[in-house]
């Protein structure tokens, strides 16, 4: 299903429309916030639509204080609001400075010493680019919280540091290093069976029957 964009109203924007229900741009006491609403999610996906959102909700509760991510402003069963950052998303800010993915690679260490792994970091709509050319990271639907930090959480955090080194070898790649060029080429094993086993019936299942793409809503702006 295609996103769908609405005009600004003077009290919301929709900024998204999918299987999985809303993200509005809205305004409380003045001061804006995104609402992601899933009441009106398909009825046959409204199940995975409130787990995602309690998801999100348990790892914003994680990450509360952080600069550079969302903070959690209110939720309930089907709803979940989340503060507004200011910024251009990746795809339209094209982030070509060093600076940015310095910054980046803190974020995620950050996150990762908060025992949290954001696993949806493949996508340019969840990276940001703020007026002052830092980063923030929105979008923690997919987020895992591993206190025990095992081996999968080790996985999953390498594969977050490989997609932000994928999006600086399109923006900058004379800025990549040695060592970043040998774990652009080292998938984790978890990517290696993602890729060869469940990634092709992931885009047969969105793309061809639902008729959504990972890449969908990539002109929003969903901060």
């Amino acid at each position: 299903m295609t996103a769908t964009l609405m005009t600004a109203t003077a009290s919301s924007q929709l900024l998204k429309r999918d299987l999985f229900g809303t993200v509005t741009r809205v305004d409380h006491d003045g001061e804006p916030r995104v609402r992601r609403d899933c009441s009106t999610a398909r009825g046959w996906v409204r199940p995975l639509a409130r787990h995602l959102l309690a998801r999100e909700r348990r790892a914003l509760a994680h990450v509360t204080g952080m600069t550079g991510v969302p903070a959690l402003l209110a939720s309930g069963r089907s709803h979940l609001d989340r503060s507004w950052i200011e910024a251009a998303p990746m795809q339209t800010a094209r982030p070509s400075h060093a600076r940015y993915y310095r910054e980046a690679l803190r974020l995620l260490r950050r996150l990762h010493a908060r025992d949290l792994t954001h696993n949806d970091l493949a996508k340019e709509t969840n990276w940001l680019v703020t007026a002052d050319g830092l980063p923030a990271v929105v979008d923690f639907q997919l987020a895992r919280h591993a206190p025990r930090r095992g081996r999968l959480f080790r996985m999953l955090a390498h594969d977050d540091l490989r997609h932000l080194l994928k999006h600086k070898r399109t923006y900058l790649p004379a800025g990549l290093t040695s060592r970043q060029r040998a774990l652009l080429a080292r998938p984790s094993p978890l990517s290696r069976f993602w890729r060869a086993s469940v990634k092709p019936v992931y885009l047969f299942v969105t793309r061809r029957v639902l008729g959504w793409q990972d890449r969908e809503g990539a002109g929003d702006r969903q901060r």
